[in-house]
């Protein structure tokens, strides 16, 4: 028992040592990592007083930062499609047209005019034009350009042109306000009805003279917002040469020596016309002219 006592003494010693050890160490540490965070705390201030805020912070402190108003053009457009198919193609493929059109609706789409002329078949032209909401008007466009190959017709014509009238709307926009408050001064002065007579007559004729320009202006700025919100189609059909392009010169130039023969026609009855009464004048003199003399010769018999 002693022996064993003997052996578990320098044991417990060894153990005591190494736990005093431990805490040591770990007293050691705590005492390093208080002044390391205290440093990292006062780093952390510093850079944000020098200004290392994040993103974000500073984005929400510039005023008005992404509320930037973007003024959009208002453009006005002008679409032209011309198709060329057979002559007795032209009408259904026409009134096929119309009716997209209309199965649009009243906002989306309107019929301005529809015209054919010709009862030849090689001869005739028809027009089509449209009013279509400009945010559908390039979409709509391909849907009649698929409806026309579908009829076999050959698209010759394709084109898209733009007028911006941001200018014109605004200047508009800026008189009608000027003149509006012009009226108001007016109608002021004639409520009051301080002044001479003449003044307040004066007064009154200015008055219908603004309300006139008030209503032009606003006519002129409607007329304008409308041509920005529905663009206009013009859909051009015209009538193919039969044969193809073989007899397509040939007519043109048998349409050629026609129109020269009608002008020299119409130069000879111009000239018959101014030449004809000069040759009968002088045939007239001289018949009278003879007669005289025969009177004169049979008097000296």
């Amino acid at each position: 028992m002693r022996n064993s006592l003997k052996l578990l003494a320098p044991i417990s010693l060894l153990t005591l040592a190494a736990c005093s050890e431990a805490t040591d160490s770990s007293s050691t540490t705590d005492e390093m990592s208080a002044p390391a965070a205290e440093e990292a705390g006062v780093n952390a201030a510093a850079a944000s007083r020098a200004g290392a805020a994040p993103a974000d912070t500073l984005v929400s402190e510039i005023p008005g930062a992404g509320d930037i108003p973007v003024t959009l053009p208002k453009m006005a457009y002008l679409f032209d499609y011309g198709f060329r198919l057979a002559g007795e193609a032209i009408a259904p493929l026409q009134q096929q047209h119309a009716d997209m059109c209309e199965a649009q609706g009243p906002y989306a789409c309107r019929i301005i005019s529809l015209s054919r002329t010709g009862e030849e078949a090689d001869e005739i032209h028809g027009e089509l034009q449209l009013a279509v909401a400009s945010d559908k008007a390039r979409g709509f466009g391909a849907l009649l350009s698929a409806a026309a190959e579908s009829a076999d017709a050959e698209a010759f014509r394709a084109n898209i042109q733009g007028e911006d009238l941001s200018k014109s709307i605004v200047d508009t926009e800026a008189r009608l306000r000027s003149r509006i408050a012009l009226r108001d001064r007016l109608m002021q002065v004639l409520e009051t009805r301080k002044g001479k007579v003449e003044e307040l007559v004066e007064a009154e004729r200015q008055v219908a003279a603004v309300n006139e320009e008030i209503d032009q202006a606003r006519s002129w700025l409607k007329e304008q917002q409308g041509r920005v919100a529905f663009s206009r189609m013009t859909l051009t059909y015209e009538s193919a040469a039969p044969g193809g392009s073989f007899f397509k010169p040939v007519k043109g130039a048998l349409g050629s020596l026609g129109s020269i023969f009608g002008t020299i026609f119409a130069f000879l009855i111009v000239i018959g016309a101014i030449v004809g009464p000069l040759v009968l004048a002088v045939l007239g003199i001289r018949y009278m002219g003879r007669r005289m003399n025969r009177g004169v010769s049979a008097a000296e018999a």
